[in-house]
């Protein structure tokens, strides 16, 4: 009987932060939002540093409603890439130099609700998977500000997902 050689913890953070990473990396657009993705396990929050060419409303100030929607669809697109990839890590199959051609799923539909006006400040976002299927996905994304319970806004999507040959 053979001991199967396990990887200390930090080198398994490390080599899952460097996937979600170059899978991140890969969406120019995500970096010019200023958007990064914190990652404990397999939970992903998105975060939208605040930045002055994201004011839709100079008066109040307020967030643009486009940078929020892009904000809440980029959060969904990244969570089901990353759900993808984690099952594929976990068995095995995916190594970070992979990431860079993993196909991301494409929107079919993208709904958003604003509550309140998003103020001059960081926002942050999770998105949940209520289904994951082959072909289709749907998604829902909560995002905040200062108080997780005082959403901001929030948006149901549908995706259609990237096949794989198998």
């Amino acid at each position: 009987m053979s001991k199967q050689h396990k990887e200390p913890l930090q080198q398994i953070k490390e080599r899952r932060d460097n996937a979600l990473a170059a899978l991140v990396d890969r969406v120019p657009y995500i970096s010019f939002m200023g958007i990064c993705f914190e990652r404990r396990g397999d939970e992903l929050t998105a975060v939208m540093r605040f930045d002055e060419k994201l004011i839709g409303n100079p008066i109040l100030p307020a967030l643009h409603g486009g940078a929020t929607a892009s904000f809440l669809e980029t959060t969904a697109v990244i969570e089901l890439a990353w759900s993808q990839a984690w099952r594929q890590m976990e068995g095995g199959t995916v190594h970070t130099a992979a990431m860079a051609t993993v196909r991301l799923p494409k929107t079919i539909d993208f709904t958003v609700d604003y509550l309140r006006s998003g103020l001059a400040r960081d926002c942050y976002a999770r998105a949940r998977i209520n289904r994951s299927g082959r072909r289709y996905a749907s998604v829902h994304v909560e995002a905040w500000q200062d108080n997780r319970s005082r959403l901001y806004a929030q948006a149901t999507g549908h995706f259609l997902m990237p096949k794989y040959d198998d």
